[in-house]
């Protein structure tokens, strides 16, 4: 998954990417030096250490498993239909 294999900190990203019409993951590094890619994002998992360190000991994959559990999926299938009408 694209938040696990994160080198370093940043933030895995799971967009509608409108010119293709179709979802994409992405790995969105530190918040210095990215540049947009024209996609809307409808699921992100945060990846800095300090939305993870004190209770996962640094294991990243097991905070991102733990995470698939607090998923707002209604809120990503909101946002998900709101983003394939504006490309319509």
């Amino acid at each position: 998954m694209a938040t696990s294999s994160l080198q370093g900190s940043g933030w895995g990203v799971l967009a509608w990417e409108p010119l293709g019409k179709r979802l994409i993951v992405e790995q969105v590094y530190d918040h210095h030096g990215n540049v947009g890619q024209n996609t809307t994002p409808l699921l992100v998992f945060d990846a800095w250490e300090h939305a993870y360190y004190l209770q996962y000991k640094n294991v990243r994959p097991d905070y991102v498993t733990k995470l698939w559990d607090l998923v707002n999926w209604t809120d990503v299938a909101d946002r998900f239909t709101k983003a394939t009408a504006a490309t319509a």
